[in-house]
């Protein structure tokens, strides 16, 4: 049995005429002919009645038709699924990540992902939630790191998520900590935040409207020193001694940060990260590849 005779049996068992099964799998009628009888000597079994040119199956050929349907079908699946594999010999994966993550979470796991596919190409898109969601709705992105909530709803997203960050405030090595007192183990409160001129992202950024509404919440608008940069230019900045500011604790304790560190006083400040792709669409192989390289690496830090 051969799978070309699969095919063919197929086109016929669904046209019911041996002509227009030729023409569907482009092949001369005779030889579509032929390869039938071969299968049916094979068998040992007719498949069609041809009782004055009405092509109907017997009973061999209804048991046979859905065996190889699956058959087509398995190979179909198989073929699909061997090139995915060696497409990741070359490709492309398009992801899109808040600059906080391309900072923090990223290159470690972009690392891992070049040693193991050096052949696929990393085009890394950095924005806000807000903008990502977008490029990922319009197709532009095959995957997105996002912060939680997502500033709008939408239904054709899919979200997975990684792991919960504290927000942390960092300040010069060059200055006192924020608020009052000192020592080991001491904590920054929101409202000592009050007294201190902040270091602030730009609009649009998750972690600026994040921590001005923290600061409101407890009763007053914080005072900037510096407004409007993303995340490099804002750790500058606090490097530099200009102020403080409220940043993911995976940014903060990256080695050589050269800033101080200071915890938040309970309840804190936290953030939720998800990895996000479209649902109607599956992402391709080589960025399902990324995704759990994602998903371990974010396991491994939420178990620090």
């Amino acid at each position: 049995m051969q799978f070309q005779q699969l095919q063919y049996f197929v086109a016929v068992a669904e046209t019911r005429h041996f002509t227009r099964a030729a023409e569907i799998v482009h092949v001369a009628q005779p030889s579509l002919s032929q390869q039938i009888k071969a299968l049916e000597r094979e068998l040992g079994a007719e498949l069609f009645s041809r009782a004055r040119g009405n092509i109907t199956l017997t009973d061999a050929g209804e048991a046979l038709l859905p065996l190889a349907r699956r058959i087509l079908e398995d190979a179909e699946t198989a073929h699909h699924e061997v090139g995915e594999i060696a497409q990741l010999r070359r490709g492309r994966v398009r992801l899109g990540a808040t600059p906080s993550l391309c900072t923090g979470l990223l290159p470690d796991v972009l690392r891992t992902y070049h040693d193991r596919y050096p052949g696929i190409q990393l085009l890394i898109e950095e924005g806000g939630s807000h903008d990502l969601v977008r490029e990922l709705a319009r197709g532009a992105l095959d995957l997105a790191l996002v912060v939680l909530p997502l500033p709008t709803a939408s239904p054709a997203l899919e979200t997975v998520e990684l792991l919960h960050e504290d927000l942390v405030v960092v300040s010069s090595l060059l200055r006192s900590a924020p608020g009052s007192g000192g020592g080991r183990g001491r904590r920054v409160r929101i409202a000592d935040l009050r007294e201190e001129r902040l270091v602030m992202f730009r609009h649009g950024y998750d972690l600026r409207e994040l921590t001005v509404a923290a600061c409101r919440n407890e009763g007053f608008e914080p005072s900037f020193a510096v407004e409007g940069g993303e995340m490099d230019a804002v750790l500058g900045f606090v490097r530099a001694g200009l102020g403080a500011a409220v940043v993911p604790r995976m940014v903060a304790e990256r080695p050589g940060s050269g800033l101080r560190v200071t915890p938040l006083a309970s309840p804190g400040l936290h953030r939720t990260i998800a990895l996000a792709h479209r649902s109607d669409v599956a992402p391709p192989r080589a960025a399902r590849e990324l995704q759990e390289i994602l998903v371990r690496e974010a396991a491994r830090l939420q178990a620090e």
